[in-house]
């Protein structure tokens, strides 16, 4: 039987679960950066990307400019997404998405993605954004994000070892 899966806020008792299930859903797309970035960059960009990529989801958790969703399956957390507003400029962006792997291609994502998207609508945004990678590490991230309809702006973006 299938586990109904409900979009509800973050609450603090979440943060340790979300920091592993980002840190797990994470790891095929640092291992993907190293193979296109070679390890010297990816080193000196990222070190020790677990406790890096920890802290940045920690901080984002206790940001309070940032609103964060929480997948519940079955009264588990099985993904989260974090959105922010750019009032200035009425943009909305999504800064944040991880799905638990074992929960992965069940319409988490999505769900999260349309859940942050409303209320960047709602909020008054008018545009909304969300930036990932082009590597093939991020493929998933921009399956999810096309489905959403979001337009893709191609960036180049360099790097040199120095």
């Amino acid at each position: 039987m299938a586990v109904l899966i409900r979009i509800r806020d973050y609450e603090p008792r979440d943060e340790q679960v979300l920091v592993a299930l980002s840190l797990e859903a994470w790891a095929p797309v640092f291992s993907s950066l190293e193979q296109v970035l070679g390890s010297e960059i990816f080193l000196r960009l990222h070190g020790d990307w677990q406790q890096y990529q920890g802290k940045a989801v920690r901080d984002t958790l206790a940001d309070q400019a940032t609103r964060v969703w929480v997948a519940d399956a079955g009264g588990v957390a099985a993904g989260f997404a974090a959105a922010m507003l750019h009032t200035e400029r009425q943009i909305g962006e999504i800064t944040m998405l991880a799905v638990a792997p074992r929960q992965q291609h069940r319409g988490i994502g999505t769900a999260l993605t349309e859940a942050a998207t409303s209320w960047l609508r709602e909020s008054g945004m008018v545009v909304a954004m969300v930036e990932t990678g082009g590597d093939p590490g991020h493929a998933p991230a921009r399956r999810v994000y096309e489905k959403a309809e979001y337009t893709l702006l191609p960036v180049a973006r360099y790097f040199k070892a120095l």
